[in-house]
């Protein structure tokens, strides 16, 4: 089975990391995770809420998706655009996905203006992604299908091949199996399985 390197990779990172910095006296301390998904996000969120709960703002911002469809950004209490959107820039600019990055802010007692506000966030999520270590990861699809006993070796056949992983399996009469594979994979999985006598893919 082979497939284009690129087709279903996405960029991540591997591990937490954090970052200071300090501008005109105001404090920003910035965290970036890796998450599975907006719940997650919300949990971390709460997470630095609660043991930050003396800062002036918690900002964050994350994507999910190994399409890097679902994107959010929250300035809270920040000037709309200033704290949130920096964030998430800098999380596009690297072109990373299932990321959340949090920034707290003690205000230090000079005003930064817009503009300061906007660089000053960029550069604090800048630097805590810059700490955190990156990885290309592949998008996992899943199959589920049942096949008589009779077709047991072809099946376990296509279950050995490389980029195949067995997630579940049922040997009976009637025999059930899941295997999963890279999402780019998946159409000529379903085509090695749907060839074998008597496999019906369940939806």
């Amino acid at each position: 089975m082979s497939i284009d390197e690129d087709a279903d990779s996405y960029r991540t990172i591997s591990s937490p990391a954090s970052a200071k910095f300090t501008e005109k006296m105001s404090r920003f301390l910035s965290f970036a995770h890796p998450v599975d998904d907006a719940s997650q996000v919300r949990e971390f969120v709460a997470k630095y809420q609660k043991e930050y709960h003396d800062a002036r703002h918690v900002c964050w911002a994350y994507v999910v998706g190994t399409d890097r469809s679902e994107q959010y950004s929250n300035d809270n209490g920040e000037p709309s655009g200033t704290a949130g959107k920096p964030i998430l820039g800098q999380i596009n600019s690297l072109n990373l996905t299932n990321v959340v990055v949090v920034v707290v802010r003690y205000f230090g007692g000079i005003k930064l203006g817009t503009p300061g506000l906007i660089a000053a966030y960029r550069e604090a999520a800048r630097l805590a992604l810059d700490e955190a270590p990156q990885v290309t990861r592949h998008a996992m699809q899943s199959l589920t299908f049942t096949f008589p006993y009779q077709s047991m070796n072809a099946v376990m056949t296509v279950a050995k091949m490389p980029e195949i992983e067995t997630i579940d399996r049922q040997f009976d009469c009637t025999c059930r199996m899941t295997l999963a594979t890279r999402a780019g994979l998946m159409p000529e999985l379903i085509s090695r399985i749907s060839a074998i006598d008597g496999t019906s893919i369940l939806p």
